[in-house]
């Protein structure tokens, strides 16, 4: 009997990280189901979920599970989710829009960095107090504005991804959706990789060279796209010998998994080598079709935990801290991304749905600018700018997460794309 109420003990003290990844698929599900009922997204359910079981509120998930010992789930929805947008842009389909997506992601990623910014650097000394912001201007307080308005260039794949599928869109309309949504993460990393270099160099007092600025970042970027066109050259001759579809989950995964583990090996971005496989494998693998149904089988849970395990990062200190400075992101970057989509339309000859409505889907904002920004964290170090940022950003993320999927479920129901459930 002593045993039994010590091993009770133990699973109190110490539960197994299994129980908690249970409690992700349950509450999930829980969440998702609830929205419907409301008549919301699954998405939104998800995060509210997430949110009532985080360390602020009910305590159910502690801060080092969600930061720290779930980070695996992040990894896997992040590297399925790029899989999956890259199998959106086929070159067939890109022929006929590729126009419009390439000068709507330009305008609106653009538009996003350009207007963060800018509206950071204005207001941001009027809605927070000066001592906060250490002296120098130069090497402190622009590195960081600099860097936050790169991470806004991105969209999140996963929000949209997840109502495109629930409401079943499709269309020309969603395709450019998807089309610049892919870009746009690729855009983010980009812009990252740039201003992170001047940042660096801002902030260490270092002059900025021609090899940091344009060798490094582009290196990082081809090594990525290497890794995933050749992981899905490969599976191009692996396909043929597989005549199950049970076998074809297995491979696919193993695919993505190694592809991610490759990339992130080799210091380079495991989500565009998993939209260049994706690419690869819609476009140049037979029986395409049959690998992303098997995919599309389990994104569901795997959607389920990634954006629960999002909501849990709520943190009230963060909101108090840096609520200000989080709505001044989100108004920067809503603006850039509604009149860059709009102005790229404009110049693409973009359907007139595509200009009015595009944008509003383009809000989204979740897990690579969350990675972005606690990568971003090393530039400044252990300084009270550096959580100044990151808590920004995070809240800045969830009012997106929370706002935006409605946004995302109106745009898809104006264009007529979207099968009504």
């Amino acid at each position: 009997m002593e045993s039994i109420y010590l091993n009770l003990f133990n699973l109190m003290e110490t539960p197994h990280l299994l129980i908690y990844i249970g409690l992700l698929l349950l509450l999930s599900y829980a969440g998702g189901k609830i929205a419907n009922y409301l008549k919301a997204p699954r998405v939104t359910g998800y995060l509210v979920i997430g949110m009532l079981m985080s360390p602020s509120l009910l305590g159910l998930f502690h801060e080092r599970l969600v930061k720290e010992d779930l980070t695996l789930i992040t990894d896997i929805a992040l590297a399925i989710i790029a899989f999956s947008i890259g199998g959106s842009l086929r070159i067939a389909q890109l022929k006929k829009l590729g126009k419009q997506i390439v000068w709507i992601n330009l305008a609106e990623a653009i538009g996003a960095f350009f207007l963060t910014t800018v509206i950071l650097a204005l207001f941001f000394p009027l809605v927070h107090g000066s001592s906060t912001i250490l002296p120098s201007y130069w090497t402190v307080y622009f590195p960081m504005v600099l860097v936050i308005g790169g991470i806004c260039a991105a969209t999140a794949p996963a929000a949209i991804l997840s109502i495109v599928h629930e409401y079943a869109s499709k269309g020309p309309f969603t395709t450019i959706l998807l089309g610049v949504v892919a870009l746009d993460d690729a855009m983010a990393i980009l812009f990252y990789a740039f201003t992170s270099v001047i940042a660096h160099s801002l902030v260490n007092h270092e002059a900025i060279t021609l090899q940091h600025f344009l060798l490094t970042p582009n290196i990082s970027i081809l090594i990525s796209l290497f890794v995933g066109g050749t992981v899905g050259v490969c599976l191009r001759f692996l396909i043929r010998f597989l005549d199950r579809k049970e076998a074809m989950l297995g491979v696919m995964v193993g695919a993505i998994f190694l592809t991610s583990g490759l990339s992130a090996s080799l210091k380079a971005s495991p989500l565009l080598a998993n939209m260049m496989l994706g690419f690869v494998v819609t476009n140049f693998v037979v029986h395409h079709e049959d690998l992303f149904e098997v995919i599309e089988r389990i994104e569901e849970p795997i959607f389920g935990m990634f954006f629960t395990l999002a909501g849990a990062h709520l943190d009230l200190g963060v909101m108090k801290a840096a609520g200000w400075l989080a709505l001044l992101i989100t108004l920067g970057r809503f603006a850039g991304k509604f009149l860059g989509s709009r102005l790229g339309a404009e110049i693409s000859h973009a359907p007139l749905v595509v200009k009015k409505y595009l944008g509003l889907a383009l809000l989204p904002t979740a897990g690579v600018t969350v990675g972005l920004v606690l990568e971003a964290k090393e530039i400044f170090g252990p300084t009270q700018i550096s959580e100044v940022m990151v808590n920004a950003v995070l809240g800045s993320v969830i009012i997106n997460e929370l706002l935006t999927p409605f946004f995302v479920r109106f745009s898809l129901n104006k264009a007529g794309e979207a099968m009504q459930i």
